[in-house]
């Protein structure tokens, strides 16, 4: 019979303003649910996109006067459907955090996580991106639960994908997916994206959600784009390649106990000394 579930992904270049961004992605929306979507998934960043640590900051604002939250909350109820808003910058002390938001078909705020591991990097053409300087780390995992607790959805973010621990943590306590809203570099995301992102579908026996930035934005920054929705056997069932708009893919959870039997590596770890 089978226990579907149908995701879609949408994929888009964020722009300095989110109400702009509002109505790009409200297009996208549309067709998704024309679709069958339940489940809506957004990038990371999914509203703005902006040059530096402080104008991201001058822009940002708390969950309870964030516009485009409002918007996503209204849609989810409207439609009946679930959405994760991938992230948005929500002001938290003095900082930011980098936090994603996983939103019910009552309007319903289900779940939130922050950004454990922020993208401090020097890349090899000299770019040089500190996350830090803008936001302040997640502390805590976050797992789900949606179509009345049936389906447990782990929540991550782009830069989390380089940390295994965090995935195998969330699958041994249940997880079915595990998402992974992103705004990849086009310096690593040819060599490394669809590696990390099989890695963790293989290694956790998740389906692996990554709704990803993509193309030149306003602000000047370039992202690889390349949404993936990914099997539990590391099959890519829908690649958005470099072009903006949505992938989408009615996936089979039942895959998830099927591959976990067949390949228990999950459940088979071993303790071991060393001689280090």
């Amino acid at each position: 019979m089978g226990n579907y579930f149908s995701i879609s992904c949408l994929q888009y270049a964020s722009t300095r303003n989110e109400h702009k961004t509002l109505e790009i992605i409200e297009k996208w929306m549309v067709k998704a649910i024309g679709l069958g979507a339940e489940l809506i998934a957004l990038p990371e960043c999914a509203t703005s996109l902006h040059e530096n640590s402080s104008i991201t900051k001058e822009f940002a604002s708390s969950e309870e006067k964030n516009i485009s939250l409002n918007f996503f909350k209204k849609t989810a109820q409207s439609y009946g459907i679930y959405i994760l808003v991938g992230s948005m910058p929500i002001k938290q002390k003095k900082k930011l955090v980098n936090r994603s938001f996983l939103i019910g078909p009552e309007g319903e705020i289900i779940s939130k996580y922050d950004k454990i591991h922020l993208f401090d990097v020097q890349l090899p053409n000299g770019h040089t991106f500190k996350e830090s300087n803008t936001y302040l780390n997640g502390t805590k995992a976050i797992l789900a639960k949606i179509k009345g607790g049936d389906i447990k959805v782990g929540m991550t973010i782009c830069y989390d994908v380089r940390f295994p621990k965090l995935y195998q943590d969330l699958a041994e306590n249940g997880a079915h997916i595990i998402t992974v809203p992103s705004a990849f570099s086009p310096i690593t995301g040819p060599i490394h994206w669809h590696t990390l992102l099989k890695a963790r579908a293989i290694e956790t026996g998740c389906f692996i959600i990554a709704p990803a930035q993509n193309g030149i934005h306003e602000c000047g920054r370039n992202s690889y784009g390349h949404s993936l929705i990914i099997s539990p056997w590391g099959k890519i069932l829908a690649d958005g390649k470099n072009r903006n708009g949505l992938i989408f893919a009615k996936i089979d959870l039942d895959d998830v106990n099927k591959f976990r039997n067949s390949i228990p590596s999950l459940f088979s770890k071993r303790k071991y000394s060393t001689n280090f």
